[in-house]
């Protein structure tokens, strides 16, 4: 592996820092492959579309040309990567999380393929029940939790064939996220979402539209208890 330190010093190097910066500064803040806004410069990658090794380092029209780079999420550059799929069997695992009305079923819908398995809630009542999708009856939660917890113990084991396993829901508690994804094998992606947007999503969301005030009250939830 020594001989990859060369692209590691070319990432700390003040050309590519420079090089990153004009980048950053001609596009602006938007990933190139999901088309959202990339809040936090620790979060914006460039990504090499003909990836750097050490036969091509060296070659400027790879390394520093504006044509073969991307500017990405780190969540999207882990996906374009095909990252975190050496846990037990090559099986990927990621967990989407945020508020409700965040956006997580439309990340996963982007970029799940047909060999993967989604494990949520809102799918599961939906699937069980038979009744309109965000339509969950309290009374049969034992029922769909139960089915939920023998998911994930597949999805832990990665029992089946599947490709990649998207786990989505809310997870506003730190601890019990990150336990989750430890017990699990799994990457962490968070869909931002501020609390008006959620709201304004739902509002103009013609399921979801009649239970506005249920979902003002999870969304005010969510934000109580995220940490």
């Amino acid at each position: 592996m020594a001989k990859y330190s060369i692209i590691k010093s070319f990432y700390a190097s003040s050309r590519w820092t420079k090089f990153r910066a004009a980048i950053i500064a001609e596009r602006g803040m938007t990933c190139e492959k999901c088309g959202k806004l990339i809040t936090t410069d620790r979060d914006a990658e460039l990504d090499h579309i003909i990836e750097l090794t050490p036969d091509n380092i060296q070659d400027v029209n790879i390394t520093l040309n504006p044509t073969n780079v991307r500017l990405l999420h780190h969540a999207c550059h882990n996906v374009v990567h095909n990252r975190f799929g050496g846990y037990n069997k090559g099986k990927q695992v990621y967990i989407i999380y945020g508020c409700p009305g965040s956006g997580k079923t439309t990340y996963v819908n982007q970029y799940k393929s047909r060999n993967d398995i989604v494990v949520c809630m809102d799918s599961l009542y939906a699937a069980i029940t038979g009744l309109p999708v965000h339509d969950k009856p309290d009374q049969l939660l034992l029922t769909i939790k139960s089915v939920y917890n023998l998911l994930l113990d597949q999805v832990k084991t990665r029992y089946g064939k599947w490709s990649t396993a998207w786990v989505v829901g809310g997870y506003a508690d730190k601890y019990k996220r990150e336990k989750l994804a430890d017990d699990l094998g799994a990457e962490l992606i968070y869909c931002e979402c501020s609390r008006d947007e959620a709201i304004a999503r739902i509002e103009i969301d013609d399921r979801r539209r009649n239970m506005i005030t249920e979902y003002r009250g999870y969304i005010d939830k969510w934000f109580e208890g995220y940490t």
